[in-house]
């Protein structure tokens, strides 16, 4: 079965914010080899997250994997992701929709930040 993946954003009125998360997602696609990675935002950028779930479906994604690119479970997580995965779910019978938790609790933040603050003090 084919998989398409979607890193989803917030959005931001910066364009120069959305393209560092279009970025993230083309290094995703060249890390993992998968060509079908595509970066969508709840709102402030585009495509929307139906916007790109459409047309992974249309390339012929049987199943979605929804990466948030989202640090902590919040309001969007919580609320309007659910709402939108239904969305798209109701628009396309039979695709499986996966969905990541958000990026707290991963180890690796840690040594992100580790990274971060040595960065700092050098």
């Amino acid at each position: 079965m084919r998989t398409g993946v979607i890193v989803f954003a917030h959005g931001s009125r910066v364009e120069s914010a959305n393209e560092a998360v279009r970025a993230v997602a083309t290094d995703l696609a060249h890390t993992t080899g998968n060509a079908d990675v595509m970066a969508a935002f709840l709102e402030l950028g585009q495509p929307s997250l139906e916007a790109a779930a459409d047309q992974l479906a249309a390339a012929g994604a049987g199943r979605i994997v929804i990466l948030p690119y989202f640090l902590t479970l919040g309001l969007h997580m919580a609320r309007d992701l659910p709402r939108i995965v239904e969305s798209i779910a109701q628009a396309h019978p039979g695709l499986d929709v996966v969905v990541s938790p958000p990026l707290d609790g991963h180890e690796a933040l840690v040594q992100i930040l580790a990274d971060r603050l040595n960065a700092i003090r050098d």
